[in-house]
């Protein structure tokens, strides 16, 4: 792996998922939101993709394999990259336990992949990884890479304002612990004009944006216009 690559991560950010590892695949654990959000992305993905079937899929940050299990199970020959150790073991034991063959996983870095098999997948999905890595426009550069001309790449992550800050980290964080305390910093979060830009000097095409809300109440997600605090981008490589 070149020293590039090994610069773009940030060893606390693995240990912090790396320790939760084993309460990836528990529905009602500090991932259930993971597990809550991932039919509305998966079916928003399926759709802007044209279907999955048959297609080759690139999972990039994958974790415990939520995502990646999810595409597989649509048709996709699924193939999920991590550089946490721990997470990438329970997404195989899932894999194996679940019966999900077509999925694979790698400890690898996206910008290593992407000198390894560029132009290689017709699906890329890099959700809610962005806000955890150094240095995001790389991971931009790498999936752009990645994915064959004519094919779509997924993005979502966190935009940066006050308004995101109070809902994402003070009140997901401190007073609804939908996720563990000092899972986000607000300032790793990025403007969607930020991310609409690295994807424009990679030579992505933004075809289509989504934002993402939650009812405390109802305990309830949903997609629809509003960017101001989760968002999605859905982008198309010319």
């Amino acid at each position: 792996m070149s020293t590039a690559t090994h610069a773009n991560v940030d060893p606390q950010e693995l240990a912090k998922f790396s320790e939760l590892a084993h309460r990836w695949w528990d529905p009602e654990s500090e991932f259930r939101p993971l597990h809550q959000i991932n039919p509305l992305r998966l079916e928003w993905i399926v759709r802007l993709a044209g279907g999955l079937q048959g297609k080759r899929a690139l999972d990039v940050g994958c974790g415990g394999g939520i995502l990646a299990d999810a595409m597989s199970r649509r048709g996709a020959d699924v193939l999920g990259i991590d550089l946490a150790t721990k997470p990438l073991k329970v997404a195989q034991l899932h894999a194996l336990e679940a019966g999900t063959p077509s999925v694979r996983y790698r400890e690898v870095a996206a910008e290593a992949l992407a000198a390894e098999e560029p132009d290689a997948f017709d699906v890329v999905t890099c959700m809610e990884m962005l806000e955890h890595v150094p240095d995001p426009s790389s991971i931009v550069r790498a999936c752009a890479t990645l994915v064959r001309p004519g094919g779509h790449v997924f993005f979502s992550t966190l935009n940066r304002n006050p308004k995101s800050f109070l809902f994402a980290i003070v009140g997901a964080e401190y007073v609804l612990n939908l996720l563990p305390r000092g899972t986000h910093e607000y300032e790793r979060f990025i403007r969607p004009s930020e991310l609409a830009r690295w994807c424009r000097d990679a030579g992505l095409e933004l075809t289509a944006t989504r934002g993402m809300q939650y009812n405390p109440l109802t305990r309830r997600y949903w997609l629809n216009d509003d960017t101001s605090v989760n968002y999605l981008f859905a982008c198309r490589r010319p």
